[in-house]
């Protein structure tokens, strides 16, 4: 494995963790030239999954799509790496569980709303309102009125 910071190929495991439910490894290293500490994951090579889009095209599943579409949702949050880490694998996982090979994007996009409803509120709202697509203010109230109502 190449260090990340000086690129050479001399480095030791430190630590070796299970994670992604025990789908994974998180393995903790140090490079033997400038010191430096990285992390690695290895995970099993999953069945080729694909997602069918709103317009009817198939594209293959790409978890760093949905990562980046949950760090957004969850920037300025108290939402920690691991936290979206969590949610990821979770939704990979229920997915496989559930489906073929294909999945629609819109049954996607609800897992991954629930599981943020109960993560974050305020992320919740922020990945809703780009998932479905909000026109107007009217739309942001029709969210909220379910949370509003549990509070009192």
């Amino acid at each position: 494995m190449k260090c990340p910071s000086c690129h050479q190929d001399n480095d030791r495991v430190i630590d070796s963790r299970a994670c992604d439910d025990g789908f994974g490894i998180r393995r903790r290293r140090e490079c033997q030239f400038c010191g430096r500490r990285f992390t690695t994951y290895e995970r099993i090579e999953r069945a080729s999954l694909r997602v069918i889009k709103r317009d009817g095209t198939r594209e293959p599943f790409d978890r760093t799509k949905l990562k980046i579409g949950l760090e957004i949702a969850c920037r300025k949050r108290p939402v920690t790496d691991e936290q979206i880490e969590e949610i990821l694998t979770q939704v990979e996982n229920e997915i496989e569980s559930l489906v073929d090979s294909e999945v629609e994007s819109q049954y996607l996009g609800e897992i991954l709303m629930n599981r943020l409803f109960a993560l974050d509120q305020v992320a919740f709202v922020r990945f809703a309102s780009v998932y479905r697509q909000f026109a107007d203010a009217k739309d942001f109230v029709e969210v909220l009125k379910p949370m509003l109502g549990r509070k009192k």
